[in-house]
């Protein structure tokens, strides 16, 4: 890590930044990571260099980590570009990037078709869970043997070991989902074989 420059200022300014985030001031921070306050002081003003061994117990005081400290990388795109999938029906916006915390994944989808599936097609089913919460129209859920109606202000969350599918009911609707690891791997697959075909 170089003392100086833009990384330098950025991880002062991380420091500062959470530390008046949770409200709490120099002394309250200095008594956290066993730092006295002035240095604490210097450390965010530039007057004092970074050390390693000080930037490890100031993370873990703040509820970060040094890599999250040092960060560089840059989020220069920061436009959400929907993808269309004519073939179901769907018009998809991915609300997190690849590597989310925790392996989830969120979307908002436009829901155009009542079902991506014809009769008598196996619906699928992966391991996981999806949970979704509809922003308007109504979507029709197919679980299992079952279909589900579910309206603008309801959400669903259920297992995907059941095979299931979901789409419009009378017009169009859009619904913010959110998939666990395993749910946006099979539904990403899924939609890779649709434009394959």
């Amino acid at each position: 890590m170089t003392q100086d420059g833009d990384l330098d200022r950025l991880v002062r300014q991380r420091i500062r930044g959470l530390r008046v985030a949770k409200g709490w001031s120099l002394d309250d921070l200095a008594s956290r990571c066993f730092l006295s306050p002035s240095t604490l002081s210097r450390i965010e003003t530039g007057h004092r260099r970074i050390a390693l061994d000080q930037l490890a117990p100031i993370a873990r005081a703040l509820g970060s980590t040094m890599d999250q400290l040092v960060d560089t990388a840059t989020d220069e795109d920061v436009v959400i570009r929907p993808q269309r999938d004519v073939a179901r029906g769907m018009t998809t916006w991915n609300l997190t990037r690849d590597g989310a915390p925790n392996g989830m994944s969120v979307a908002k989808l436009r829901l155009t078709v009542r079902s991506p599936f014809r009769p008598g097609d196996e619906l699928p089913v992966h391991p996981g869970r999806d949970w979704f919460t509809v922003l308007s129209g109504t979507v029709r859920l197919h679980l299992g043997d079952r279909i589900i109606l579910v309206k603008a202000g309801e959400a669903a969350e259920f297992s995907t070991m059941t095979p299931h599918a979901f789409g419009a009911e009378s017009g169009p609707a859009e619904i913010i989902v959110i998939l666990d690891r395993d749910g946006e791997r099979a539904h990403a697959r899924r939609s890779a074989q649709d434009i394959d075909t």
